[in-house]
């Protein structure tokens, strides 16, 4: 079985309001990055295997706990850290209304604001119509927040939920958002969030940077930067290994998980601008073979055909891992 993590890994995008939704929560709870829990920000246009294999949405918010228990929903992530009581609550009207209104975000709002900030996104749709809806729920929202709050004159875990997703719409049209009728408690619930400390703590740093990590789901190949250049440009990478072609060798030179470091060593330790390409073996034309290495030793993938782009979950440079210490493999 896996060793345990030393702390859980939260994997999160700095703007995404579900996954400011988790960091609020975990911040909410106590809890510090760096300390209690390791922040990594996701590249939403180039998402880490590691995500991937942890969640099949591979969206963000993503939390692994130390026992490799998964957390993929921000929701379960507020749960877990707050310790939000279930629909056993003795208060089933604050927990019903609460739900509702976590529903009506989650589900119509964020409908509305999505089309309505990224119209581009979505061809044909009538942006103005969308903005309308979702200002439509701010203005029964204001209603309910008459009070202060959501659930009354103290905030609660539903306000830290929702608060991120109403900012997001005032950021699409700050000066109309600040001109709409209606909306007067919105706007102060908003505007203690946005000049609180809990955004501005929760916006900075220490956003860990990714760690050496392989898994025995993929497999890797160390590639020149230059190479992985011209593969992207026509569709296919073609180079068996460093100075060797696909058609000189009749194959593409690959490393399991527990190969990369050694390959790198042998072959690559002189070259500048290596990069190490992860790569999804269920996405590949050509055959996948394991076969024995020339001395007659360990078995190594070998991929019998050109590599489409496509089957290359990651290119990042590959930062070697000092000898004697092993990469993270689940």
């Amino acid at each position: 079985m896996p060793a345990e993590l030393p702390r859980p890994i939260l994997y999160s995008f700095r703007r995404c309001p579900y996954a400011m939704r988790a960091r609020l929560a975990l911040l909410l709870a106590g809890k510090k990055p760096g300390q209690d829990f390791e922040l990594r920000e996701v590249s939403l246009k180039a998402k880490p295997p590691e995500l991937l294999e942890r969640s099949a949405k591979a969206t963000v918010p993503v939390l692994e706990l130390t026992d490799g228990t998964v957390l993929a929903e921000s929701i379960e992530i507020m749960q877990w850290a707050l310790d939000l009581p279930s629909d056993q609550s003795t208060d089933q009207s604050i927990y019903q209304l609460a739900q509702l209104l976590l529903v009506q975000n989650d589900g119509p709002f964020k409908h509305h604001l999505d089309r309505f900030k990224y119209p581009d996104r979505y061809p044909g749709v009538d942006r103005e119509h969308h903005g309308a809806a979702a200002v439509a729920i701010l203005r029964e929202w204001n209603l309910q927040l008459a009070k202060g709050w959501f659930l009354g004159d103290q905030p609660s875990w539903l306000d830290w939920a929702v608060l991120p997703f109403a900012r997001q719409w005032r950021l699409a049209d700050r000066d109309r958002f600040d001109r709409l009728t209606g909306l007067e408690h919105v706007r102060r619930w908003l505007q203690g969030f946005e000049e609180g400390p809990e955004l501005a703590a929760v916006m900075a740093p220490p956003w860990a940077q990714r760690q050496a990590w392989r898994s025995p789901q993929w497999i890797y190949h160390l590639a020149l930067a230059e190479d992985w250049r011209a593969a992207k440009a026509c569709g296919e990478y073609r180079r068996s290994t460093r100075g060797l072609s696909l058609e000189q060798v009749g194959f593409i030179h690959a490393s399991g998980a527990h190969q990369v470091e050694a390959t790198f060593r042998r072959f690559y330790a002189d070259a500048e601008a290596v990069l190490l390409l992860t790569i999804d073996p269920g996405c590949l034309d050509a055959p996948l073979r394991w076969e024995a290495a020339p001395d007659g030793g360990e078995l190594f993938p070998h991929i019998y055909g050109p590599l489409p782009v496509g089957a290359v979950r990651l290119a990042e440079p590959f930062i070697p891992i000092p000898f004697g210490l092993a990469p993270v493999v689940p």
